[in-house]
């Protein structure tokens, strides 16, 4: 592990979908897998399932199968996962107060 701190982070969560993935487990606390394909319109299939998987090889997300017919799986974030809360919260304030400028500016 060769790199510095913030290519080590973004190793983690770079991507079009991780990063909205993690926002919305946060908001959401526990979903399945198809309210997640509904919530990230757009992301096919092998696309979420692989964003996925590398999430939870990270330890960012926490993922429990149950043993029943049809299967049942569900996401959540792990402690690690919860610990890029405040980062992603940033993010949000930002592109909240950014997107209403530029919305203000395109109309003036």
């Amino acid at each position: 592990l060769d790199m510095c701190p913030v290519e080590y982070t973004m190793d983690r969560i770079a991507g079009k979908w991780k990063l909205v993935l993690l926002w919305h487990l946060y908001d959401s606390k526990v979903l399945r897998y198809g309210e997640i394909k509904k919530i990230l319109n757009g992301i096919t299939h092998k696309m979420l399932s692989s964003q996925l998987k590398e999430l939870a090889s990270h330890d960012l997300v926490h993922k429990e199968i149950y043993p029943q017919i049809p299967p049942k799986t569900e996401y959540s974030l792990t402690d690690k996962g919860e610990s890029l809360i405040p980062i992603l919260d940033m993010l949000h304030v930002w592109g909240t107060k950014n997107r209403k400028m530029d919305i203000q500016e395109k109309t003036e």
